[in-house]
């Protein structure tokens, strides 16, 4: 890893505190407590277990760089208070992804938060990635190397530990920075109407779910009789990669078990013309495939989910609003979600209010943009409705 004299005179007066008992978790919670500002960070290991999981989780304060070692701490309770604290602010870099998976893996619900990405992309930066950001502010060029890393075998290389620690190491510096320039640029209120929203409804969205077989490319081509293959050998996937603690794709790949569910072979030699099968793959999994072919093929057929589709009128609605957050967009010089998220964006064109009481219950999450562009939106819905 590449150092420049910035990063090393900033590294050198900052400890580093590798954390892997109870006792010393204890101790570094009572010194988070005590901070107005931490940054923090997780790593984990999604391309090599089946159920991916927080491996390690960084923080950082003026002083010192925290890692502490989830594989060897499973019980972190110590950690929540700091987490739920709304006088401790706590420094994240494209957050909603750590906060989905400190969630799934701990419980851990927060309070009380700034994400440096969110920051630069209602500043309007073109580039966002925390890298892109580091190099523009300090000049700083973070080798991203270990970012697809086995974060959970241990023990970490010394290079990693490095890694780890610069992802959260700059953070509050950052921050400070694209906070003085929010400010400066009237856009604070719009960034912190953001981190809040950041904080409320998290959720473990990677439980996986009996239909997701749908989910793979070309799932929806199939006939219903093909469709119930696929979901008996998607099944033989899963039990499989479960029992190897490995990523469903290293497994087989998606773009196999569709070829297999279009093919229905009766032999497993015949698993050897079907996409992405190799003769290794076959020798290993080509009984339990062959063995789920039949099965499906004896499953009731498989429709899609059903799909609602949205009234003309509504999808009128829809494409009037992303025409103007677009415009507005364009006047800001920000992507135009930035402007009005797509959830609410969707909401009010679902609701179509007709007057100001009506809109605001819609926008009841986005204070803010309810103030700044409330009546700009009702005249959009009401023009669409005159117009329809």
């Amino acid at each position: 890893m590449r150092y420049n004299q910035v990063m090393v005179t900033s590294l050198s007066h900052t400890e580093l505190v590798w954390v892997d008992q109870p006792l010393k978790l204890q101790q570094v919670a009572e010194e988070l407590s005590s901070q107005n500002i931490i940054a923090v960070d997780t790593e984990s290991n999604s391309l090599y277990a089946y159920q991916e999981q927080v491996c390690l989780i960084q923080f950082s304060t003026s002083k010192k760089d925290y890692l502490i070692d989830t594989i060897a701490l499973r019980e972190l309770s110590p950690l929540e208070k700091i987490f739920r604290s709304v006088s401790i602010l706590k420094v994240f870099h494209a957050a909603e992804y750590d906060l989905i998976c400190l969630f799934r893996d701990f419980g851990f619900r927060f309070n009380f938060l700034f994400d440096t990405m969110i920051a630069a992309r209602t500043l309007g930066y073109p580039k966002i990635g925390l890298g892109d950001l580091l190099a523009q502010f300090f000049d700083l060029n973070i080798d991203k190397k270990y970012q697809r890393a086995n974060w959970g075998k241990r023990p970490l290389k010394e290079e990693m530990l490095a890694y780890a620690r610069l992802d959260s190491h700059f953070l509050i510096a950052l921050q400070e920075k694209l906070r003085e320039e929010l400010k400066r640029s009237d856009r604070w209120d719009l960034a912190l109407e953001d981190f809040r929203r950041l904080t409320k409804g998290i959720e473990d969205t990677t439980e996986s779910h009996i239909t997701d077989f749908w989910k793979l490319p070309g799932a929806y081509k199939l006939d219903p009789r093909k469709a119930a293959v696929l979901k008996s050998v998607y099944q033989y996937r899963e039990s499989q990669a479960k029992a190897q603690n490995r990523p469903t794709f290293k497994v087989i790949s998606h773009r196999a078990l569709v070829s297999i569910a279009e093919e229905c072979p009766h032999h497993a030699i015949e698993l050897e013309n079907c996409h992405s099968m190799s003769k290794k793959l076959v020798k290993r999994y080509g009984k339990g495939l062959i063995k789920a072919v039949r099965q499906g093929l004896k499953c009731p057929p498989e429709h899609p989910p059903p799909f609602h589709h949205p009234a003309n009128s509504t999808l009128k609605r829809v494409e009037a609003l992303r025409d103007w957050r677009k415009r507005v967009g364009r006047e800001m010089q920000v992507p135009s979600d930035v402007v009005l998220p797509r959830d609410v964006l969707n909401r009010i064109a679902y609701a179509n209010p007709q007057d100001i009481k009506t809109l605001a219950d819609q926008m009841w999450d986005v204070p803010y943009r309810f103030n700044r562009f409330g009546q700009e939106i009702l005249l959009t819905v009401q023009k669409e409705q005159h117009t329809s």
